[in-house]
């Protein structure tokens, strides 16, 4: 995805004081293009479940790790399909690299990128694009990108971005078969009836998309059960063990988006109440929370996982590996899910 040198970068920022959001991304064309990458050849057979996975792998920072991971944890095999979040490209603080090719490439794997912010904090940033993208193992035949209703704008947040969050929809070839797929993000500084907005808004551009295909939608609701700009709502949960447990158990009652999911015919995995994200807390520790979510129709899901992506949890890592040489706490603030995955019928 071509770049837009900084002094433009920071032009077109200056008009947000002003001007609403979808006036200026609407002069960014970077912003509504869904960028397919068919770099791999179609697999000689197709299996009978495919390993779909969801992943917000926190900008791609620890991208030597994150290629590591995924080659080499058991639990996230086989990888036909990864619906992932919060990918770089051109960002000084994950190296400058473009996170989604240098993936694709190590795995050899097909994508499509999707463009959600432009940073503004780091004028040194080479680009400062931000996204989201699909990997695949089967060809992708078409994608495009879904805006979503704006309920944050990120210019006036101590990150100043431009941009809002997005879903990419993307129709795969697996053997001759359609299969429908897309990345979502949905806002965490919002509360529970703003991301229902936006999923909904998902799920009505997959109808269209998507007709009489089987769908797998996947990524970071971001299901606080809480609005995230709301700080003492996290102090109230975080000092009360009833409250914590709805971050876990009760989600659905709290955040309309998994019912309205449901209510079109979509199953959640994974089904079992299990921690997807460890926010940090100001005095220290963290908040468990279940954020991601894999959403099927049209497809069974025979087995669902969470797998951990803390570095005490990654002894499977290959002497000599940067995995194995890691020191930090963690690869991402998200853990990863993964499914296999039947097609129905």
């Amino acid at each position: 995805m071509n770049g837009i040198p900084n002094e433009e970068r920071q032009r077109l920022g200056a008009l947000l004081d002003t001007a609403p959001q979808t006036e200026v991304m609407g002069m960014i064309p970077q912003f509504s293009r869904a960028e397919i990458y068919n770099i791999a050849a179609a697999p000689a057979a197709v299996p009978a479940e495919l390993g779909i996975s969801v992943f917000n792998m926190e900008r791609g920072v620890h991208l030597a790790e994150l290629g590591d991971f995924l080659e080499t944890c058991p639990g996230m095999q086989p990888f036909d399909v990864i619906l992932a979040n919060e990918l770089d490209d051109g960002c000084v603080r994950s190296g400058g690299k473009d996170t989604a090719r240098e993936l694709a490439r190590r795995l050899g794997l097909n994508y499509v990128f999707g463009l959600e912010f432009i940073e503004l904090v780091n004028g040194a940033d080479p680009k400062g694009f931000h996204g989201n993208a699909i990997f695949s193992r089967f060809p992708i035949k078409r994608a495009q990108i879904v805006r979503l209703p704006e309920q944050y704008n990120w210019y006036f947040d101590r990150q100043r971005r431009i941009g809002g969050r997005l879903a990419i929809l993307a129709e795969l070839d697996v053997g001759g078969r359609p299969l429908g797929v897309g990345t979502i993000h949905l806002e965490n500084r919002t509360h529970g009836p703003g991301r229902q907005a936006q999923l909904e808004t998902v799920l009505r551009a997959a109808e269209e998309m998507f007709p009489h295909m089987p769908v797998a939608l996947g990524g970071d609701l971001n299901t606080n059960t809480f609005d995230g700009r709301d700080t003492d709502a996290i102090g109230e949960i975080a000092a009360d063990p009833a409250l914590q447990r709805r971050c876990l158990e009760d989600v659905a009652a709290w955040e309309g988006c998994l019912p309205a999911a449901t209510a079109m015919g979509y199953t959640l995995e994974p089904q079992k109440p299990i921690l997807t994200r460890r926010k940090p807390l100001p005095g220290g520790g963290h908040l468990d929370l279940r954020l991601d979510w894999l959403l099927l129709r049209g497809l069974t899901a025979s087995s669902s996982r969470t797998i951990s992506t803390a570095r005490e949890d990654c002894g499977f890592a290959k002497p000599g590996s940067a995995l194995a040489s890691f020191q930090g706490a963690e690869l991402s603030d998200h853990n990863a899910i993964w499914a296999s995955c039947r097609l129905d019928g």
